[in-house]
């Protein structure tokens, strides 16, 4: 399993989660994540699915 795949599957446990108890705060205390990183998280699932949780740099990496 690669790092991607690893990385996915947390967040889409984190929002599994938030999604059966109904309760986003206490979902982000027990995983130790903000609220904002989880919304941030639901959005980008809800846009792109599966490919919008894999982690990605703001810029490009530099050519040197």
């Amino acid at each position: 399993m690669t790092n991607a795949q690893r990385d996915i599957k947390r967040k889409l446990r984190v929002l599994n989660h938030a999604e059966f108890t109904g309760n986003v705060s206490r979902t982000c205390r027990y995983f130790g994540i903000s609220r904002a990183a989880f919304y941030r998280w639901k959005d980008s699932y809800a846009k792109k699915g599966c490919e919008g949780l894999i982690n990605s740099k703001p810029c490009p990496k530099n050519p040197k």
